[in-house]
């Protein structure tokens, strides 16, 4: 028997949004800069996300995967193998769904991140109340996401070379452990 999804009082569902690569599974680092995995070959799941998310799970959040994948329009990657590995991801860990921009920033859609366009429609799809809910990722564009659709952020610190968010992040933690952690002593405060 699965535990009840958190409500606030209006009786909006919470959630934890969470970015893939760099958080679920491993980011592949060239020169400092994040990459997602090529196919199911180079997927290696983060060691601690199978615990970490069922802990989440216990207390009640629906996980759902927020995540940019522009080599598909860039071409560099195909759609089918970005579903692949959704799919195994799917399998291996209690997450509620994918939700995916496939735009490059070029393309100046309102789902890419830090727009906060696939958290909305999630919102929308799930009645989740956006401002009881949580963010982890490992970017900046995650973060900002984050701020711009109202929820509490936490930034997995990977010390990537990159751009800083343009608001600080709630919590900068190590690890998605450390995240769910930080996430259940909040919700108990």
């Amino acid at each position: 028997m699965s535990n009840p999804i958190i409500t606030t009082r209006t009786g909006a569902a919470r959630a934890v949004f969470l970015d893939r690569d760099g958080v679920l599974n491993r980011a592949i680092v060239r020169d400092g800069k994040p990459f997602p995995p090529a196919g199911l070959a180079e997927l290696e799941i983060a060691a601690d996300a199978p615990a970490a998310l069922a802990a989440l799970k216990r207390i009640g959040f629906l996980l759902l995967v927020v995540t940019n994948q522009p080599d598909v329009a860039r071409g560099t990657q195909t759609r089918s193998a970005v579903e692949e590995i959704h799919a195994v991801l799917l399998a291996a860990l209690p997450l509620d769904g994918f939700y995916v921009c496939w735009h490059d920033d070029r393309d100046a859609c309102r789902c890419r991140k830090p727009k906060p366009g696939l958290l909305e429609v999630a919102a929308r799809e799930y009645s989740i109340d956006l401002s009881r809910s949580f963010l982890i990722g490992d970017r900046w564009r995650d973060i900002d996401a984050g701020h711009n659709a109202g929820c509490t952020t936490v930034l997995i610190d990977r010390g990537y070379r990159e751009a800083a968010p343009s608001r600080p992040p709630h919590a900068r933690v190590q690890s998605l452990a450390e995240a769910a952690a930080w996430i259940a002593g909040a919700v108990q405060a």
